[in-house]
């Protein structure tokens, strides 16, 4: 079918260098990635969309499968400020945020002085997320979507470009905490890592096994970040392509009229407008990338289930049948149709 073609509103030559040098850091950004990442092309592809969207993202798997590893490998290769905290369940809020101190000042008397926490810096890498109970995940709350932290009465923004990248090992494993669905919400994508090919863990032994210099370049700075981001949001959406993010996420909800059956059974509760939001903003970013100027239903389609499926809630019902959350959102793009007769 054909979509509705649109000029990207831009003014002037700058906005189309910008555009061309997002397409160039990408590319330079993923090869210093595969210095030390072998396979993942999919994974890293998208965790470079959200970058430059200005979204977090939550990634998933089992121990082993360099989560962490390829987390830092993009913070190393970005000249940006990095911290990361390793989630544990002793681990409190003013661990995350910062704390009070009482400090003396020249004069002899005594004052409260904020010292910030790790959470002010440019990526954070909250490492295995869910090993820490929900009190101290809901620390990064405000952070990750006002870009601030409130401590004590006063508000302290971050800094610019913020992007929390956050690692979690399936709730299924021994000692972990399931995240609240408001700290879930937060994410632009869940992005699950699966077991490499033979052939990739071949490579991966070999590269490991031996002395190897990876020497990571830095193509990019933070500045460049924040433009990318600007730049993706002026990328236009045709109405028809957002009431088609629209509506996959309102068939998402068991409670919508427009819910098929399947959701109705299984789903307890679906996603809310974040996930139209994400949809669209990731979208154009993905346009960029592949070099198109309009958001496509194709865009759409191929990041729904990275921004639906830590958003969609699946019932006993769909646990008993042994039905997944991948399942359900498979079905879904298969059950919302395309606006067409709109376009």
């Amino acid at each position: 079918m054909a979509e509705q073609e649109e000029v990207l509103d831009i003014e002037g030559q700058d906005d189309i260098a910008l555009v061309k040098r997002m397409q160039d850091g990408r590319d330079q950004i993923v090869g210093e990635i595969k210095k030390v990442i072998i396979g993942q092309e999919d994974i890293i592809d998208e965790l470079l969309i959200a970058l430059f969207g200005g979204g977090h993202v939550l990634v998933t798997g089992v121990p082993g499968l360099a989560k962490t590893l390829l987390i830092k490998t993009v913070a190393d290769i970005l000249q940006v400020d990095f911290s990361r905290i390793q989630f544990t369940p002793d681990l409190m809020p003013a661990d995350v945020v910062g704390s009070e101190v009482v400090e003396e000042s020249a004069e002899g008397g005594r004052q409260l002085k904020f010292v910030k926490g790790p959470i002010f810096t440019n990526i954070l890498l909250a490492d295995e997320i869910n090993r820490t109970p929900p009190k101290t995940q809901s620390s990064l709350l405000e952070a990750m979507e006002e870009r601030q932290v409130t401590a004590a009465g006063v508000t302290y923004p971050m800094s610019k470009p913020f992007f929390v990248l956050a690692t979690q090992n399936p709730i299924e494993l021994e000692g972990t905490y399931p995240l609240p669905e408001a700290q879930l919400d937060r994410f632009m994508f869940k992005i699950e890592l699966g077991y490499l090919s033979e052939d990739d863990e071949v490579k991966v032994v070999s590269q490991t096994t031996q002395t190897h210099d990876s020497g990571l370049a830095h193509p990019l700075s933070g500045e460049d970040i924040l433009e990318f981001q600007r730049i993706a949001r002026q990328v236009p959406a045709a109405e028809a392509v957002i009431k088609y993010a629209v509506r996959l996420v309102h068939a998402s909800r068991p409670q919508s009229e427009t819910a098929p059956d399947f959701i109705k059974d299984w789903v307890s509760w679906g996603a809310g407008i974040r996930a139209s939001q994400n949809l669209i903003l990731a979208g154009k970013v993905r346009a960029l990338l592949l070099g198109r100027y309009n958001v496509s239903y194709g865009d759409v389609r191929a990041l729904a289930p990275s921004v639906l499926r830590h958003r969609v809630l699946l019932n006993f019902h769909a646990e008993a049948e042994r039905v997944t959350t991948d399942d359900v959102i498979k079905r879904l793009l298969e059950a919302v149709p395309e606006p067409s007769s709109e376009i």
